[in-house]
């Protein structure tokens, strides 16, 4: 399922603000679970941590983990800014503070390189400021996100941010629980609908076996002149009764039965339930297709159709589903 959810932890030292972590958690389909955590290198410490505390919430999905850490927190002032024009916020920046940040022996060996590359290769693009920011080494490390001093702070902006992504995937998976609760209503209402037709479904097609059966009988009375007509007879309708068994649908429309009313069950039932419905899914096409394979009348072959379909469309919600 899809969802989204964000978290901002204080970092305190002393009781006091230093850095703020920021925690932006995203979620699209997939049938299991993919963690993807985009972090500074500093933070890489916590990977392991991180993605413990994700699976422990999730079982399926791909999520993408972003963390960064906003540092500084006395740089702008608290002057209003007018809206339209940017001489509020330029004025409220401290240039000299945002300098200090930099690595100036970096940055100067990484324009040194730049002006080398360009004169071997004169088409290729110039650094952007994202390349530049990005770049190991430009921008200093602080104390103040030390292992010891940021794991918590870490911690507990990843739970609160999952909180939030997980009652988002809640509502979406409120959702899809009911249009696949309406899908297997469609089909509860299908096999109503063809289970009262099968004894006459099943004895029509019977009689006209015999009948035809006897037919050919009757014009081959020669070939079987020394069996008593009786005794062919007799064994013609063995063998009816017999094939009459193998058209029978009855334990397949049982077994549908049981699979929808199992689907009812594990949504109410609520928690993970996507690879039990998935399973299930598996179970309910076997009997469709057996039920098609089975059908000796347009009106089981349709009902076969349609479950197909109506199968078919739970498990692509199904793929969606915690």
């Amino acid at each position: 399922m899809t969802g989204f959810g964000a978290h901002r932890q204080p970092v305190l030292i002393a009781g006091k603000a230093v850095a703020l972590v920021h925690v932006e958690l995203r979620s699209i389909n997939s049938r299991f679970l993919d963690v993807l955590i985009r972090c500074p290198d500093e933070l890489r410490f916590a990977e392991t941590m991180m993605r413990e505390v994700i699976s422990k919430k999730m079982s399926r999905g791909k999520i993408e983990c972003r963390i960064f850490i906003q540092r500084d927190l006395d740089t702008v002032s608290g002057s209003e800014t007018t809206s339209g024009t940017t001489s509020g916020i330029n004025s409220g920046i401290n240039s000299q503070a945002v300098l200090e940040r930099f690595n100036a022996t970096v940055l100067q060996d990484l324009l040194l390189h730049q002006e080398l590359i360009k004169q071997q290769f004169a088409q290729a693009d110039l650094l952007s400021v994202k390349d530049i920011l990005n770049w190991p080494g430009v921008l200093k490390q602080d104390d103040v996100v030390s292992a010891e001093v940021i794991l918590n702070p870490l911690q507990l902006a990843l739970e609160e941010a999952l909180a939030s992504l997980l009652a988002s995937r809640a509502i979406e998976g409120e959702a899809l629980g009911k249009s696949i609760l309406d899908r297997a209503q469609k089909m509860a209402d299908l096999i109503t609908q063809i289970e009262p037709l099968l004894p006459q479904i099943i004895q029509g097609y019977q009689d006209k076996l015999s009948e035809k059966l006897l037919g050919v009988l009757a014009g081959i009375d020669q070939q079987v002149s020394s069996l008593a007509k009786g005794e062919v007879a007799d064994r013609i309708r063995q063998e009816i009764v017999l094939y009459g068994v193998k058209i029978d649908i009855d334990e397949e429309i049982s077994r549908l039965k049981i699979h929808i009313q199992a689907i009812r069950n594990a949504l109410q039932k609520g928690g993970p339930v996507g690879k039990r419905l998935d399973f299930l899914m598996q179970e309910l096409q076997r009997e469709s297709n057996t039920l098609g394979a089975k059908s000796v009348s347009q009106e089981t072959s349709d009902a076969a159709i349609e479950l197909k379909l109506l199968v078919e469309q739970i498990r692509e919600q199904v793929q969606n589903l915690e």
